[in-house]
């Protein structure tokens, strides 16, 4: 890489980490920069994916108080993200992309529609009667669809953190800024278990992996210090913004 291509990768890792802490779909920022420096569409998701995992740490750590309490409900989707992380790495480096790039549009735009309607739906669970409600922890339906997503996200990251909060929200009676702390736990969980398989399996750019895990431990405590002060309505607003423009992205691309 020459000097400017490093400068614009750390600079994409610190906006991504950012991103990731609040809403998701940081990947969206580092994947093409690494692409823009010729690195092939497999190496760049594998080197991105080895990146990114300090950035989900930094930001579980700028979110530490809002996952106070949290810790059987994190523990248990963690489980699913495990299984999920690991499916998802081994998917990429055996599937065709053309497998998965047909779906993913579809499930980030289901995912947008669901955090848009996260209130309505959420008033609705709560008025039917208590024997059909949603159990505290989700139930098996929460955790299925965790689990898928964390397939997703051990493939692609791209908005899964978007398709995160809003199965959570739809599923669980709690904060969006709780849900959004959980959520941060569960893509580093994702990442970290993807990243162990691609160093054993997989070809990665060490360069490319340095400078963007040093910009997203930065972009991560940024991004979860600003965010954690957004009241629900603002965060879910930029959560739909984000995941606008990451569905335009993939689909004209």
């Amino acid at each position: 890489m020459t000097p400017w291509e490093m400068a614009a990768v750390l600079a994409a890792g610190t906006g991504a980490g950012a991103v990731n802490a609040v809403v998701g779909s940081g990947t969206l920022i580092t994947f093409p920069v690494l692409l823009a420096t010729g690195l092939p569409p497999v190496t760049a998701t594998v080197s991105n994916g080895l990146g990114l995992v300090p950035g989900s740490i930094s930001a579980i750590i700028g979110y530490r108080e809002e996952l106070r309490g949290q810790g059987r409900r994190a523990l248990l989707l963690g489980i699913g993200a495990v299984l999920g992380g690991l499916a998802g790495a081994v998917l990429l480096l055996t599937l065709p992309a053309s497998a998965f790039e047909r779906i993913v549009p579809v499930l980030v735009g289901l995912a947008l529609v669901l955090v848009a309607c996260q209130p309505l739906i959420a008033r609705r669970l709560r008025r039917r009667p208590a024997g059909s409600r949603t159990r505290r922890d989700g139930g098996p339906l929460l955790f299925t669809g965790m689990t898928l997503a964390s397939v997703y996200g051990g493939y692609f990251s791209a908005a899964q953190g978007i398709i995160y909060v809003s199965l959570m929200g739809m599923l669980l009676d709690d904060t969006l800024q709780r849900l959004n702390a959980v959520k941060n736990v569960l893509a580093a969980v994702v990442s970290t278990v993807a990243a162990v398989v691609f160093l054993f399996f997989a070809e990665f750019d060490w360069t490319a992996v340095v400078l963007i895990a040093a910009g997203s431990a930065l972009g991560g405590l940024i991004g979860a210090r600003v965010g954690r002060r957004f009241s629900p309505a603002v965060l879910r607003a930029l959560i739909v913004s984000v995941g606008t423009l990451a569905l335009v992205h993939l689909v004209t691309h």
